[in-house]
């Protein structure tokens, strides 16, 4: 819950202690100024008419006894005040909760409308948390889809205002369709149960051919399937746990580097990949007489070739770029940035 939300009902849950505080102590008041000769019932009912005054008359003799009319008006003042407060009180929470709820949707849905070759995320869970962290790191436009719109609060709390999210189910494909999957690049499938995943796989291949789409997968019999449906990489998180734990073992050095470059937020160092797009002013060109040394200290550390398929592993200054050429480089994210509008994409 937001916190202004949060303190809009604990203000609310005050108000109502203020109200059967004065209900209390007027009943009570009423009893011993009477003396014991009125009935709790009737205190309580002559309470409940002084305080929302409406005007039926003295059910008990008030006027008559000492000291009653004061009191009446000291109830009045002090038990009106708690009434206002607990109805402005009430009124804010649903009236300023529905209208924060109804403009963060607007606001969204202008967000969202705006984006064009993005990454949806489908699930913010323990693995959709990490997933988002990484894209924000790599700024990385991207939408959230979570059916729980406080766990996405809390994720939009923890990683910055700017979070775009849509809320609801990501097997139902108008919510797809919201998060504007007709015109993202690609969608990352980080729900807990495999059938939701292969769900979505096959929805999103349906809404569009050409997204890349990436899903998690627990259990090995489901790998096939969402393959099938449509993911074009399916990700096991038990079969990287295991490749986590040799690596620890056989090398650790190797392991710790790459920790220490995913954590370090102030180089922000990662390994990506930079594609040469058609009209680039590289194309043809040898690395040596590219700028991409001048311009940034990218360090390119492989090339694939897009006609083969083929890797060239640490390619020398002679490396030929060609068309569709994807690098893949070594190097601070905003120089990965740079580079992508100097000379690909």
């Amino acid at each position: 819950m937001h916190e202004n939300m949060r303190e809009l009902t604990n203000r609310a849950w005050r108000a109502f202690v203020f109200v059967v505080v004065c209900l209390m102590l007027g009943t009570l008041g009423f009893f011993l100024i009477g003396r014991g000769e009125w009935s709790l019932e009737r205190c309580l009912y002559m309470t409940v008419i002084t305080l929302t005054t409406v005007g039926y008359g003295e059910v008990v003799p008030i006027s008559e006894v000492a000291h009653g009319p004061l009191f009446v008006i000291l109830l009045l003042l002090f038990g009106m005040g708690s009434l206002v407060y607990f109805t402005s009180s009430v009124v804010a929470v649903f009236v300023e909760g529905d209208l924060r709820h109804f403009w963060r949707k607007r606001r969204m849905e202008k967000a969202v409308a705006r984006m064009e070759n993005h990454v949806i995320v489908c699930g913010c869970g323990t693995t959709g948390r990490l997933v988002v962290e990484e894209l924000m790191a790599t700024r990385t436009q991207f939408a959230v889809i979570d059916r729980d719109e406080a766990r996405v609060e809390a994720m939009r709390d923890r990683v910055g205002k700017d979070l775009v999210y849509v809320v609801g189910l990501a097997t139902d494909q108008s919510v797809l369709e919201e998060a504007g999957i007709g015109r993202a690049r690609g969608v990352i499938v980080a729900l807990p149960d495999d059938k939701d995943c292969l769900i979505v796989a096959i929805t999103a291949r349906q809404l569009n051919r050409k997204l890349r789409i990436v899903s998690r997968c627990h259990e090995p019999g489901y790998v096939e399937r969402i393959t099938r449906a449509g993911a074009d990489a399916v990700i096991s998180p038990n079969e990287i746990g295991g490749m986590r734990l040799v690596s620890e073992m056989i090398r650790p050095t190797v392991v710790q580097f790459l920790d220490l470059m995913l954590r370090d937020k102030e180089k922000n160092l990662r390994i990506e990949q930079v594609e040469i797009g058609e009209g680039s002013e590289i194309i043809g060109k040898r690395l040596v007489e590219t700028d991409i040394r001048k311009i940034t200290e990218l360090l390119v550390i492989a090339a694939r070739n897009e006609r083969t398929g083929a890797y060239t592993y640490n390619p020398g200054p002679n490396f030929v770029v060609e068309k569709g050429t994807v690098l893949i480089v070594l190097g601070s994210t905003a120089d990965v940035i740079k580079l992508r509008s100097a000379v690909g994409r």
